[in-house]
């Protein structure tokens, strides 16, 4: 029965999501055929599906649509690989994390995009240039959820741990590793739709010659070029970030369910 209260849940939520997106598309429709805006600006919704439809076969913006995957999935794997081991040092070591509170704090706030000039300077306008400012803008979400993860292991396990002979390293592997991974895995989670964000946003600002879909939207803003490309991988970028997120929340119910189960009961 629970399964099924499940499934019906999840059905619900679905169908929610689809009457939210049938009546916004209704919404820009009328709003566009009753000429309260002007075409010039916003085009009919139904135009831009028809395009959307269209870009998704053109080899030109499905090679834009790669360039901008290559970058967010090497910047994600960079920041992961910088922030997952940080964060576990930092989360069992109290002196460790009270050393780099300050420098955390005085890094995570500052906006990658307001990075480009800089990036652009040292990088160049590539894809180095892309994958390191997704890079720093993922590492903070990742870093904090593995401090968080790994400060919140039930500090009876790890005496217990400690209690049967393990050392530092054996503990940290065998109980605050396990126990802090849904917390490394919702960071993960955070930071690719920020990724995502950040990506695009370089491509758009930072421009160059890697493709894009910042790039490939950005040449459609020229004169004389139907707007409804550009809305159209507006469009796209969109059900990008929305594939990657229920991408990301199945795996994340598919290997940690059991976390989510035992903190409802709790």
């Amino acid at each position: 029965m629970t399964v099924g209260r499940g499934v019906r849940r999840s059905s619900r939520r679905t169908l929610r999501g689809l009457t939210g997106g049938l009546v916004l598309f209704v919404g820009l429709e009328v709003l566009t055929r009753a000429e309260l805006v002007s075409p010039t600006y916003l085009p009919p919704a139904s135009a831009v599906v028809a395009t959307t439809l269209a870009i998704l076969v053109d080899p030109e913006f499905l090679q834009a649509v790669a360039g901008t995957l290559a970058g967010w999935g090497l910047g994600l794997i960079v920041a992961s690989a910088i922030a997952i081991p940080l964060g576990l040092v930092l989360g069992w070591s109290w002196r460790g994390y009270r050393a780099s509170t300050t420098a955390i704090e005085l890094l995570r706030p500052i906006p990658s995009v307001a990075l480009i000039p800089l990036a652009i300077l040292l990088l160049g306008r590539g894809l180095d240039m892309r994958v390191a400012l997704v890079a720093y803008a993922s590492l903070w979400p990742i870093l904090l959820n593995t401090i968080y993860g790994v400060r919140d292991v039930d500090p009876v396990a790890r005496d217990t741990a400690r209690a049967f002979g393990f050392g530092t390293l054996a503990t940290l592997r065998r109980v605050s590793l396990p126990s802090a991974a849904p917390f490394m895995y919702t960071g993960v989670r955070v930071a690719a739709a920020v990724a995502l964000i950040v990506a695009i946003s370089a491509e758009l600002v930072g421009g160059g010659s890697t493709p894009g879909i910042g790039t490939w939207m950005l040449e459609r803003t020229q004169p004389g070029v139907d707007r409804e490309l550009m809305y159209a991988g507006i469009v796209v970028a969109g059900l990008l970030g929305l594939g990657i997120d229920i991408l990301m929340l199945a795996g994340e119910r598919r290997l940690f369910g059991w976390h989510h189960r035992m903190r409802s009961v709790s």
